[in-house]
């Protein structure tokens, strides 16, 4: 998928909600648009699958992944992500978001330097 840009980690999106200053300097820096960000249906279940998650913060995460542009789960990317995993010491849910970035041809932005070295193998 062509034209896709970056592509938000977990991690990331929650750097944004709590206007961490190296994810927003990373954004402001790059000169990041909302249009061009996207996240996995992987992101979706473990940002809104907390446990704990109050009914703000519920809220809260829902407007902003409202604002970005959601990514299904394709045959493909799990034989990527299966590959990935047979491959690294990886966690299934980092694989999926890594298989996704290489799938759909985007730039991963996350926090998580395991997963950006695993990413560049592919």
């Amino acid at each position: 998928m062509s034209g896709n840009k970056y592509l938000l980690d977990t991690n990331y999106i929650l750097g944004i909600l709590r206007s961490d200053s190296i994810v927003l300097e990373l954004i402001s820096t790059r000169q990041i648009q909302t249009e061009e960000c996207f996240y996995s249906a992987i992101t979706r279940m473990e940002l809104l699958g907390y446990q704990c998650i109050t009914v703000e913060e519920d809220s809260l995460i829902r407007k902003k992944l409202n604002h970005l542009t959601y990514l299904s789960l394709t045959k493909e990317v799990e034989d990527a992500a299966i590959e990935l995993r047979r491959l690294h010491k990886i966690k299934l849910p980092d694989a999926i978001i890594a298989a996704t970035a290489h799938c759909f041809g985007m730039e991963l932005l996350t926090l998580d330097k395991h997963l950006l070295s695993v990413l560049n193998t592919i």
